[in-house]
C-alpha cells in the first residue's frame, strides 16, 4: 500500500451520496476468551453512521448481544452521522484518534486503504463468510489484493409503479424474474396520457444511477485502477443516457419537471398520480409504504435487466478495522459476528436496505415474504457486480465537475450524445494529464 496521506489529502473534495431487528441467538464468534493482561475486559470502539431510529435500534441490539456473549471483549457504539464524515476519519486517522471499528461505503473507503488506514482483514474472514458474499460485492471491498472490510448494506435502482394507472391503460404487468428496458419504454409510453407521465425519474444528479446501471448495457467507465485509470465513453456507457434522452424528448413519456429534480422530490408527483412509474433507489419502498396516500396501490416491477444482464454496481455499506488499533484480530471477530445472515436482515430491515451476503437476503425474504415490494428488491440484489470506478483516483473529482454537467446538459437537450461523451472524454484528460 502506499504511503500515509497521500490519497486523503488528494480527496479532500470527495463527495458521496449515501444512500440512507435484533440478531439470531449463539455466534460462532462469541466467547472470544480475550480481556487485556490485567484480567480488564477489552473495549472496542465502534463508530456507526447509522441515523434512522431503527437501524439505531438494530445496531444497538446486535452490539448488545455480542456484549452479552462476550465479556471480555465489550464493543462501544460511538455515533457519528454520514454529514462530513470523510472529513473527520482524514481527522481522525492523521491525529490518531480513529475508532477501531469504523463504518463506511467501499466508494469512500479505497483511499484510506491505499494510504495503509485501515488492516487487511484477509485472514480473518471465515471461508463460510466468504462463500456467503457474492464475488461482485466481494470485489468491492478488496484492494490491491487485501479485504479492507466487510460489506453490509447495498442499494438498487427499482422501478415503482402505481398499478391503478397501469390497470386502466391496460398494460400487462411484467412478473417474470427480471423486466427489460424495452418493456419499460413500452410501459411509459402505454400510461403516458394528456395528464400522465409515464415515469418520473430524478435526474438532478445523474451520475451515480447511470455508472450503477451501465454494467446492464456492458458498459465498464473505466479500466484500471488509481491514478493509471483509463476512461472509456462507449456504446455502453452512452446506452443508458441515450435511452433517457429518447423517453424524454422522443417518446415524451418522462416527467419533464422530474429531469431536473433528486429521487425523494419525485415521489410527490407520484403519490399525486402524475405519473405512472417512478425509478428510485430501491430503500425508498419504506418511505412510500409510510407516506403514500391512503388507498395508493403501488408495487415494485421487477429488476431491469438490459441487453448484457441485470447487473448493477455494488457500492456497499461496509465495515474496517483501524490498522493502529490494539486489538485487530477481536474487532474483526465482531464484525464477522455483525455480519451474521439475522443480524444483516435486521439491520437492512430497518435501513430498508438489501444485505451484502447471500445468507442475510436469504433471511430477510422468509421475514418481508408477502411485504409489497420487498420480494423484488431482494431479486435485485442478487444482480450485483463489481464497480471499477471505486478504484479509479480521479473519479470524485470527474464525476462531480465534469460528467454530472456534462449529463445535464445532455438531459436538458442541450448537447447530444456525440458531444456529452466528447465532454466526458475532454474532461478527464484536463483532470488526468
Amino acid at each position: 500500500m502506499n504511503s500515509r496521506g497521500v490519497s486523503i489529502a488528494a480527496g479532500l473534495s470527495l463527495t458521496t451520496l449515501v444512500l440512507t431487528g435484533c440478531s439470531a441467538g449463539g455466534s460462532d464468534t462469541g466467547n472470544t476468551n480475550g480481556g487485556d493482561a490485567g484480567g480488564e475486559p477489552i473495549t472496542l470502539t465502534f463508530q456507526s453512521l447509522s441515523d434512522q431510529p431503527a437501524a439505531i435500534a438494530a445496531t444497538e441490539a446486535i452490539v448488545d448481544e455480542w456484549n452479552k456473549a462476550n465479556p471480555d471483549v465489550q464493543v462501544e457504539i460511538v455515533p457519528a452521522g454520514w454529514d462530513g464524515i470523510y472529513d473527520k476519519l482524514i481527522t481522525q486517522f492523521n491525529g490518531g484518534a480513529a475508532p477501531d471499528i469504523i463504518h463506511y461505503e467501499a466508494a469512500s473507503i479505497v483511499p484510506f486503504a491505499r494510504d495503509g488506514y485501515l488492516a487487511d482483514l484477509s485472514e480473518y474472514m471465515s471461508d463460510e463468510r466468504k462463500k456467503d458474499i457474492p464475488e461482485g460485492i466481494l470485489d468491492s471491498v478488496t484492494v490491491d489484493g487485501q479485504v479492507i472490510a466487510y460489506p453490509t448494506e447495498l442499494q438498487s435502482y427499482m422501478v415503482f409503479a402505481n398499478k391503478t394507472l397501469l390497470d386502466a391503460a391496460g398494460v400487462e404487468i411484467p412478473s417474470g424474474d427480471t423486466m427489460s428496458w424495452d418493456e419499460l419504454q413500452e410501459i411509459a409510453k402505454a400510461t403516458t396520457t394528456a395528464d400522465v407521465y409515464g415515469l418520473g425519474w430524478g435526474l438532478k444528479s445523474p451520475t451515480a444511477a447511470y455508472m450503477a446501471m451501465a454494467p446492464q448495457f456492458g458498459g465498464e467507465y473505466f479500466e484500471g485502477s488509481g491514478s493509471d485509470a483509463k476512461l472509456i465513453i462507449g456504446e455502453g456507457e452512452m446506452a443508458l443516457p441515450d435511452l433517457v434522452d429518447t423517453m424524454a424528448h422522443k417518446d415524451k413519456s418522462m416527467l419533464p419537471v422530474g429531469l431536473t429534480q433528486s429521487g425523494g422530490e419525485v415521489l410527490a408527483s407520484f403519490y399525486a398520480g402524475q405519473i405512472a412509474m417512478t425509478m428510485q433507489g430501491s430503500f425508498q419502498a419504506a418511505n412510500i409504504a409510510k407516506d403514500a396516500p391512503e388507498g395508493f396501490d403501488w408495487i415494485a416491477l421487477p429488476p431491469l435487466e438490459g441487453p448484457e444482464g441485470a447487473s448493477q454496481a455494488a457500492n456497499p455499506q461496509t465495515l474496517s478495522v483501524n490498522i493502529d488499533s490494539e486489538h485487530i484480530e477481536e474487532s474483526a471477530a465482531f464484525i464477522e459476528f455483525f455480519t451474521e445472515g439475522e443480524n444483516l436482515a435486521a439491520l437492512n430491515k430497518a435501513d430498508a436496505l438489501i444485505p451484502a451476503t447471500a445468507s442475510g437476503q436469504e433471511a430477510l425474504a422468509a421475514e418481508m415474504a408477502g411485504e409489497t415490494g420487498w420480494d423484488q428488491i431482494l431479486k435485485s440484489g442478487q444482480h450485483m457486480t463489481s464497480a471499477p470506478y471505486l478504484f479509479v483516483d480521479a473519479y470524485a473529482q470527474w464525476k462531480d465537475t465534469v460528467a454530472t454537467p456534462a449529463y445535464q446538459k445532455y438531459i436538458a437537450g442541450e448537447n447530444d450524445s456525440k458531444k456529452t461523451a466528447d465532454e466526458l472524454l475532454s474532461g478527464w484528460d484536463a483532470i488526468t494529464k
